[in-house]
């Protein structure tokens, strides 16, 4: 989804470019075109993300939505981390039904997406007046969507989309694991500043000075 761009663009496309991951990606994606109503189909062309499988994760998004998680898990993706926490559930679920994907990415024909006349020509397709046959696709223009757009920010920054979301039973786990460690942790230090201090003390006795240990001594 790259070197099409230019022929998109003369093909009269409103947007075109190149979608690199499955999660903040997608979700610029979504935020754009929800902002527009005008906006019906989405073009899949050139090849398909390694790695991010960011066609894939799109494809299963418009196809089977999210998971009621906090992640907002796009079912059946195959992405490493498919989330959707930055956006809202009104935008999401306004893009599944605003947009039509126009998938030309093939495993049986792995130069249709690339080809620039065969992107042209979907674009073209999708703004006809009438219905239009398109390799397995009939398209044409639906009009704007009948409802006002949605502008809305992404609301956070995504840190650590790896990290599994835990039920209530695992966090209280978790949150005593830690209290228990920072216990652990406080009695070791103790007992170390305490060994410290009689060392300083029988080293006195003898006559041997030593440095006072300070807040800045480590």
């Amino acid at each position: 989804m790259g070197r099409a761009r230019k022929n998109s663009e003369r093909a009269r496309a409103a947007l075109a470019g190149t979608l690199q991951t499955e999660n903040i990606g997608i979700e610029k994606v979504i935020a754009n075109v929800v902002a527009n109503p005008n906006i019906r189909y989405i073009v899949l062309c050139w090849r398909e993300s390694q790695g991010h499988l960011t066609a894939d994760t799109l494809i299963k998004l418009v196809k089977n939505g999210i998971k009621k998680d906090k992640r907002r898990t796009i079912i059946g993706a195959r992405a490493p981390t498919p989330y959707l926490p930055n956006i809202s559930l009104e935008s999401i679920e306004r893009f599944r039904k605003q947009v039509t994907l126009v998938n030309l990415l093939s495993d049986d024909d792995p130069r249709r997406g690339i080809y620039p006349e065969t992107v042209k020509k979907a674009v073209w397709a999708c703004i006809q007046e009438e219905p239009t046959k398109f390799l397995e696709y009939m398209l044409f223009d639906p009009g704007a969507w009948p409802e006002p757009p949605i502008s809305r920010k992404i609301v956070m920054r995504v840190t650590e989309p790896w990290r599994p979301e835990l039920n209530e039973i695992q966090k209280k786990r978790v949150e005593q694991t830690l209290r228990a460690a920072s216990h652990v942790g406080g009695e070791a230090r103790a007992q170390a500043r305490k060994r410290r201090e009689e060392q300083i003390e029988f080293l006195e006795l003898l006559g041997i000075k030593t440095k006072k240990k300070t807040q800045k001594d480590p």
